[in-house]
């Protein structure tokens, strides 16, 4: 393991670039994992990282242990840092000191639809949209489409938020969505509070592309136009409408009970 604890080194300025800051995380095609948990999913689904970064006070736990042990099993450079360098890197607060550098995944987007997948439109905040790939993954949804100006799904705190749910998707980004829902081969599903077709009535024991839009403003109105049927989830009128990442859920799930009942 190598030790780094100046500054000033060049690997920890790029290191630390790469926690901080979207554009170099984007120029470089590289991400941060951040804690254990997606650093053991990393190594068990999808492969193996360019770097493994530990924290003084962490190298020495049995699960940090295992992963040190794992990755120079497969020639992956190890560094520790001094605590306060790695505090700096690191977003987790009172996390495990242990993060990997993995190159960015890379996906050619099909072109068409034809199996169960999330489609999202301009999906702003990273905590929806990793609590949304977190629920399409547990559903067995394998495909997400996201549009130009969706939050960054490879940007640690989309990671977080997934809980390793990015390693069972399929994830594809600066999508056109108009042009790709146009030839959609399978029913397009919006959510919407227009309707009186509710989620229990419409027939999901097949595959279908559920379709979600930005927080405060919903789908685009030309993107809506395109979707095949429109359902609500009932719920109490005196209430605000769901939270996009809970009615994304909500769909999914039903899908689900739909398809083994």
């Amino acid at each position: 393991m190598k030790q780094i604890s100046s500054r000033d080194n060049p690997l920890y300025k790029e290191l630390k670039q790469l926690a901080s800051s979207a554009s170099a995380r984007k120029k470089a095609g590289r991400t941060i994992l951040d804690g254990v948990h997606l650093c053991q999913s990393f190594l068990q689904h999808a492969g193996v990282p360019e770097y493994c970064v530990i924290s003084d006070a962490s190298i020495d736990l049995p699960e940090v242990g295992a992963l040190i042990h794992a990755c120079e099993s497969k020639n992956v450079n190890c560094i520790v840092l001094p605590d306060n360098m790695y505090q700096i890197m690191s977003q987790v607060e009172n996390g495990i000191g242990v993060m990997f550098v993995i190159k960015t995944p890379q996906h050619t987007s099909p072109t068409n639809l034809t199996s169960n997948a999330v489609v999202l439109d301009n999906l702003q905040d990273p905590g929806n949209l990793g609590s949304i790939l977190r629920s399409a993954a547990g559903a067995g949804i394998e495909q997400v489409f996201c549009s130009i100006g969706t939050a960054s799904a490879w940007s640690p705190k989309v990671l977080r938020a997934g809980m390793g749910a990015h390693f069972a998707l399929q994830i594809y980004e600066s999508v056109d969505l108009y042009a790709f829902l146009r030839e959609a081969a399978i029913p397009v599903l919006a959510t919407s509070s227009h309707t009186s077709t509710t989620i229990y009535q419409v027939n999901l024991n097949r595959p279908v592309a559920w379709l979600f839009g930005h927080e405060g403003q919903g789908v685009d109105p030309a993107l809506m136009a395109l979707a095949t049927e429109k359902v609500t989830i009932p719920q109490r009128d005196a209430i605000e409408s769901l939270n996009v990442a809970a009615s994304a859920a909500i769909c999914f799930f039903e899908q689900v009970r739909q398809r083994i009942s």
